[in-house]
């Protein structure tokens, strides 16, 4: 009697934990290939055909300690073309890849502060330029350091890499003539300021602290207001693709009409981006030059429900 009884204790225990595996799996499969978590890149940091690029916009926090092999890319000066106000050119972005140790064949894994706005935009980049497997670490550079992971002070110099770079791919990028087209009914198209709710009202022309500034405060006519904060959790990690999907279908965002996203200058716009085109498939574009050439263009109409017409006035 007593060891049925032990065989039946058993049985239930191994009944119990056989229903929570089938859950488990389905957890670690729903995360997009285009995200990796802390627990992978830490297990593949010695792996040669994997490449972590930190693009962090606190100067000297790279220095002050990175994940270990990682290469630091400046999103101000590496990114982008600092005279013409344009992404970086290929040639130019051909030689940082390369310099970074990228070959054709590595998987690319970017993080940064900030939630990850400035390695978003890194990866926004790659995927202009043809590269298949960019990814983000889920939670980013403050998940990595809540979690008490290791950080290396060493820069290290990788051998040179062979990547090529793809022709840019203009689908991924809208300019302000993509945008007046669908703000004057001519293409199909749904806008998404990602912005806080006081920046699209245009109650403040810019966050607390800014400079980059437009004369007009307002946003895009037709533009819906989803600040970039709502695809995320509280830790930084991306929210699920049941929830993304949800929170963009219930505004009736559904991925049936092309996508354009915008903020100030860019960068908060390429999470979302991130979000609508790499985690849920969306035909989705940045507009890089985002509110601060539209608010500053002449002849263009806005909207400003706050009624702020001129320098704050």
């Amino acid at each position: 009697m007593k060891q049925k009884r032990i065989f039946l204790v058993v049985m239930v225990i191994v009944l119990a934990l056989s229903a929570l595996l089938p859950a488990v799996s389905a957890a670690q499969a729903e995360l997009p290939e285009v995200l990796v978590t802390a627990d992978w890149l830490e297990a593949n940091l010695e792996d040669p055909n994997v490449r972590v690029i930190e693009v962090s916009v606190i100067p000297g926090v790279f220095e002050r300690g990175h994940i270990p092999g990682a290469v630091n890319f400046v999103w101000h000066t590496d990114f982008v073309e600092t005279v013409s106000r344009d992404i970086v050119s290929a040639n130019r972005f051909q030689e940082l890849v390369q310099a970074a140790g990228i070959n054709d064949d590595s998987t690319i894994v970017l993080y940064g502060d900030n939630n990850n706005w400035f390695a978003a935009w890194g990866a926004w980049i790659f995927n202009i330029y043809g590269f298949e497997d960019v990814r983000l670490l889920d939670g980013g550079r403050v998940k990595w350091e809540a979690d008490g992971r290791p950080l290396s002070v060493t820069a290290e110099a990788p051998a040179a890499g062979n990547a090529t770079v793809s022709e840019a791919n203009t689908e991924l990028r809208a300019r302000l003539t993509d945008v007046l087209a669908i703000v004057e009914g001519e293409e199909a198209g749904a806008l998404i300021d990602i912005r806080g709710p006081k920046e699209y009202s245009g109650e403040i022309f810019a966050p607390e602290g800014i400079q980059e500034l437009s004369v007009r405060a307002g946003h895009i006519p037709g533009a819906v207001n989803v600040p970039w904060g709502q695809n995320v959790n509280e830790d930084g990690t991306f929210k699920s693709v049941e929830e993304l999907t949800a929170l963009y279908g219930g505004l009736g965002i559904d991925g049936s009409t092309p996508i354009v996203t915008y903020c100030r200058i860019g960068e908060r716009a390429a999470l979302t981006w991130f979000v609508l085109n790499q985690i849920l498939g969306y035909e989705t574009a940045l507009y890089d030059g985002s509110w601060t050439e539209y608010g500053n263009s002449v002849g263009v109409p806005i909207e400003n429900p706050s009624g702020t017409i001129w320098g704050g006035q």
